[in-house]
């Protein structure tokens, strides 16, 4: 099965079926199918081939749907491009891959033009938005609004995709260590089987209606859409997160059943003194990844979604999705992101890469289809990620994630590797602390790092934001820590932020923060 086949076999299904929404557009099924084949018909045309590049660069929208699935319609690869991105970034990115085709939208026509210009590949660039004239010198420019959508399209299927499942179908650009980008490149099979698995445990039929605030250029994000598209359900698309009571209007109206967050969404809402008044009956199910929501979170939303089964979940970018926690698990273990999910295997190893038992802190490893093919024409750091397996011929995925199991197979995340923080000849997990700076109230967010110190080696040092109107001081936060942590554990700085510094995931940056703190 192939990632495309996903909206063509829903087409079939539920031809008249709302798929997306988006602002006040309300697209069937058949409609998507229908662009998706005229747009990879066009790319075609225009010398696009089977395993070439095309990225995309849009904010949320109907377009950026559309333009997946034509992409690999055409037996190309999708590249999504965050829609912040920045020149030097994406002209980084386009070059490093060879992109073939460059579909954007006329009010990002600086960058864009810019990137296209740098980049001796990219054959064509396909604009969305209204029509205006364009000085474009050698550049071929198309406005996707003259590319005719054929209506015997809407009624037979688009011409087989040259692709198998082995066949790349995405490439993903994330931070590296080094600061370059590492482009992730994930197969259909990869990208079919973390679908499937995941749809599995939160088990979503065609009755779902998923709302999705998290840009389509995050894994997260964009898996709301391709797991919708492949049960049949109605999608909600917003660009951003930026009006909670925006979210909370559209959850009631459309009567949504499926929430994805991350802690800065759960932070926000959090905050809404009259969240409790509102009716959720709909809500099935609201799930949380790219970090582990603080306990008190986990508490607070429970109250206010009262219907709303609550998925804990934990994964990376190299496989999409390791492990989520049963809702009927997380008052017993609220801290747990559970077990491997569906298809996969995971086990915890030691820095000899022999396995642990229980309660021993050591690198989490996953196997699996939904492992990544490796880092684009990066071979060394590859080979960090992706090591020999148990069985001759297969490569398992090493995460750079500390965890611990206990012993019922529940997982618990530590630290990133290099998170790990060492005072007074103690290993320090932040995410221990932060829980406790969660449960503080007037606390919205919290992240702590270390910090260097002549004594202790590492000092902890605790950024704290608060909830507005809240006033605490730093011995007040330090008392507090010292009543739930051991002495070791207690942050010796603690520095108040209106706001910390985030990716576009809504994930916070600790990277920043000590680069902040370097140049103080």
């Amino acid at each position: 099965m192939l990632v495309n086949n996903f909206l063509e076999n829903s087409a079939l299904k539920y031809p008249n079926k709302v798929a997306l929404i988006c602002g006040s557009k309300r697209i069937t099924y058949s409609e998507i199918d229908a662009m998706a084949n005229s747009l990879a018909s066009f790319m075609i045309s225009e010398g696009v081939e089977r395993g070439d590049r095309v990225a995309i660069f849009l904010d949320n929208s109907v377009e950026a749907v559309v333009s997946i699935f034509a992409a690999l319609k055409a037996g190309a690869v999708f590249l999504m491009v965050n829609p912040t991105t920045k020149k030097e970034k994406l002209n980084y990115m386009l070059t490093n891959c060879r992109t073939s085709a460059l579909i954007s939208h006329i009010n990002k026509l600086d960058i864009a033009s810019e990137a296209y210009k740098m980049t001796p590949s990219v054959k064509f660039a396909i604009l969305a938005g209204r029509k205006k004239e364009i000085v474009n010198g050698s550049q071929r420019y198309i406005f996707m609004e003259d590319i005719p959508i054929s209506q015997s399209s809407q009624r037979r299927p688009f011409a087989a995709s040259p692709s198998i499942d082995i066949d790349l179908a995405s490439i993903l650009y994330t931070s590296g260590s080094t600061g370059i980008p590492k482009g992730v490149m994930m197969t259909h099979l990869n990208m079919v089987s973390s679908a499937n698995s995941i749809i599995q445990y939160l088990e979503n039929t065609p009755d779902d209606i998923i709302l999705n605030a998290l840009p389509l250029s995050f894994d997260y994000g964009l898996y709301q859409v391709l797991m919708g598209f492949n049960v049949g359900a109605t999608v909600i698309i917003e660009e951003a997160f930026p009006y909670p009571y925006k979210i909370i209007d559209i959850i009631q109206k459309e009567k949504v059943t499926g929430f994805p967050i991350v802690p800065t969404i759960s932070a926000i809402l959090l905050q809404m003194e009259d969240l409790k008044n509102h009716n959720f009956e709909n809500l099935r199910y609201i799930s949380n990844t790219a970090a582990a929501l603080p306990p008190v979170h986990i508490t607070k939303l429970k109250k206010v979604f009262p219907k709303a089964k609550i998925y804990s979940m934990y994964g990376l970018t190299e496989c999409k999705r390791v492990t989520y926690l049963p809702p009927e698990q997380i008052d017993i273990r609220p801290t747990s992101v559970g077990k491997g999910m569906p298809n996969e295997e995971v086990y915890i190893v030691d820095e000899g890469g022999n396995r642990v038992g229980p309660n021993i802190i050591g690198e989490l490893v996953v196997r699996g289809s939904n492992v990544m093919k490796g880092y684009w024409e990066m071979p060394e750091e590859t080979a960090k990620r992706l090591k020999p397996g148990k069985y001759p011929g297969e490569m398992v995925l090493y995460t750079g994630d500390l965890f611990k199991m206990d012993e019922e197979g529940y997982l618990y995340f530590v630290a990133r590797k290099d998170d790990i923080i060492k005072s007074r000849g103690e290993k320090v997990s932040p995410k221990e602390i932060e829980n406790v700076l969660y449960e503080i109230e007037g606390v919205v967010e919290a992240a702590v790092i270390g910090v260097s110190d002549e004594i202790l080696g590492q000092a902890i040092k605790a950024f704290v934001v608060l909830k507005n109107g809240a006033t605490l001081t730093e011995k007040e936060v330090q008392r507090f820590c010292a009543k739930k942590l051991e002495n070791f554990m207690v942050p010796k700085h603690v520095e108040f932020k209106s706001e910390l510094p985030k990716t576009s995931a809504g994930k916070i940056t600790k990277t920043e923060l000590r680069q902040r703190v370097k140049g103080a």
